[in-house]
């Protein structure tokens, strides 16, 4: 779908031809790509022969009742004017027939079908089980620059939170609530960030700008995410991390926004149960650390006050921790814990 909608972006040759179908008022159902599939629910029209692909002669094509049919890659018009039928047992949420018959064509087919409403003047890519309205680029740009300000909204309240529960590991008042605050954060941002790449993918060269911002936006979402369940999944097993960031992925929206519906996906029982955490995470802030030795380190002491209490002698007893590494530890330590003291309430 990704690589469709880039396809389709505004200023390619094929968006001209959808514009340019548009703005005759016409309307249009065109096939993009041919198959033993297609041939099997398609009728009537004329087979065309050399007849290469331009949005000007797709368009003029379009003017006849039935649909147009093109070849794999885009390049060519296969046919014109053909008529389609595709199982009506297949499900449509679609009204207008032309849009019934997009949908179950791309269902049925495989293929990207995009139907061009001629009361709305709106192009819709239908492929597989999904859809997709590809609307003007600047109506595109307002959605995705309102989005955008969510999405940094998001960020801002999930690096709070982040900040929060390094306080409470630091102070030993963690909870599982505290954990999972983060983890549905991280998740929000995530989902939105998708959204909004989907949708500024039919900007063309324009949505450059909003590449650069939603990479700033999205960097470590996800390692923040996983470092929270390796810290806090009990009991740890191979691939409990993974299981855990699919589980969440699993939850609809408005379970999603709910703690206890997070929670119970992760299987925390209790989420103001008191918990330490393992230490990965805080650990991940060290410079330099290889994941190799955070790991041997969090072996070692098994919790986070265990770890910010070890003296110098204690954290050179870890493999792959020599006295400069454990120097640069202790360091990294008593700043947490200084920031800490002054500190006394967390709210909500």
């Amino acid at each position: 779908m990704t690589e469709i909608l880039e396809r389709l972006a505004s200023g390619t040759p094929m968006r001209r031809a959808l514009e340019r179908i548009i703005q005759q008022g016409k309307g249009g159902l065109v096939v993009l790509g041919m198959s033993p599939a297609v041939a099997a629910v398609s009728s009537g029209g004329f087979k065309l022969v050399n007849a290469a692909f331009s949005p000007a002669r797709l368009a003029e094509l379009s003017k006849m009742d039935g649909g147009v049919i093109l070849d794999d890659n885009w390049g060519t018009i296969l046919e014109a004017n053909a008529h389609f039928v595709p199982d009506v047992s297949i499900p449509t949420e679609e009204t207008g027939a032309r849009h019934r018959t997009a949908e179950r064509l791309a269902a049925a087919t495989g293929k990207p079908v995009v139907a061009v409403s001629e009361g709305r003047g709106v192009a819709t890519l239908f492929y597989g089980d999904s859809r997709a309205e590809l609307a003007q680029p600047t109506e595109v740009a307002a959605h995705v620059n309102q989005e955008l300000h969510s999405l940094d909204r998001l960020r801002g309240r999930l690096d709070e939170a982040e900040t929060k529960l390094t306080r409470l590991e630091v102070t030993g008042l963690a909870t599982y609530r505290s954990a999972v605050t983060v983890v549905q954060r991280a998740a929000l941002v995530e989902r939105l960030g998708r959204l909004v790449t989907a949708r500024a993918l039919t900007l063309g060269d324009e949505d450059r700008i909003v590449t650069l911002q939603l990479s700033d936006l999205l960097s470590g979402v996800d390692f923040t995410m996983r470092l929270v369940l390796l810290d806090y999944m009990r009991p740890l097993w191979k691939n409990s991390v993974q299981r855990g960031v699919e589980a969440v992925d699993a939850l609809t929206g408005t379970e999603l926004e709910s703690q206890s519906h997070v929670g119970r996906a992760l299987g925390f029982a209790d989420l103001d149960d008191l918990i330490e955490a393992r230490g990965h995470r805080i650990l991940s802030r060290v410079g330099r650390l290889p994941d190799g030795v955070r790991e041997e380190i969090v072996r070692y002491f098994g919790s986070v006050s265990k770890m910010l209490g070890a003296t110098e002698a204690r954290l050179t007893a870890v493999e792959g921790v020599g006295e400069t590494r454990a120097q640069q530890l202790r360091s990294s330590f008593d700043r947490l814990l200084t920031q800490a003291q002054d500190w006394e309430t967390v709210l909500d």
